[in-house]
């Protein structure tokens, strides 16, 4: 677990230990925490997530669906070759999906791939808030979405994501 740091040590910091920090808080993308750090000092939590949020929704769609496409699968690869951040890995291992079993991670498997092939992003969710059967059904659900309405919900998950992420880092502020 991360030590918890208060808002006003987190103010004080230079860029880089500001990244170093807040780097992984948005799945590897530094650039998030090195953009936002402009925006210092931070009156709370909310308004330093809030300063994080807006730079990846200005960034260019490009920019956008890369930084989609760098978070991993539930339970794929990533999970299996053990390449997540801890926060990913903690996440998803609180949803269950740790400990699935090999029919369990084929139809995942089966199913991420569905969701790819029919959006171009991974499958996103705040796995925190859900249980294994619940991301089962989100998935079968979402794959047939409207792919627009699909990258506006995995910025939405990754808000809700990183939220609890930077509230985990920080003191109560």
């Amino acid at each position: 677990m991360k030590a918890r740091l208060s808002l006003d040590s987190l103010n004080a910091m230079d860029l880089s230990a500001f990244v170093a920090t807040l780097g992984e808080t948005f799945e590897h993308a530094p650039w998030v925490a090195e953009a936002a750090w402009n925006g210092r000092p931070f009156e709370s939590a909310d308004a330093l997530h809030a300063a994080m949020m807006e730079v990846v929704r200005r960034a260019p769609q490009a920019t956008q669906i890369a930084f989609l496409c760098g978070h991993p699968e539930l339970a794929g690869r990533e999970a299996q070759t053990g390449s997540m951040t801890n926060d990913s890995k903690h996440e998803q291992a609180s949803a269950g999906l740790g400990e699935m079993t090999g029919e369990e991670l084929a139809r995942m498997a089966h199913l991420n791939g569905l969701y790819r092939l029919r959006h171009g992003i991974p499958f996103i969710i705040a796995a925190l808030h859900h249980t294994k059967a619940q991301i089962f059904d989100e998935i079968q659900r979402r794959i047939d979405r409207d792919t627009t309405d699909e990258f506006d919900e995995a910025m939405t998950q990754i808000s809700h994501i990183s939220s609890l992420r930077v509230r985990a880092l920080l003191s109560a502020n």
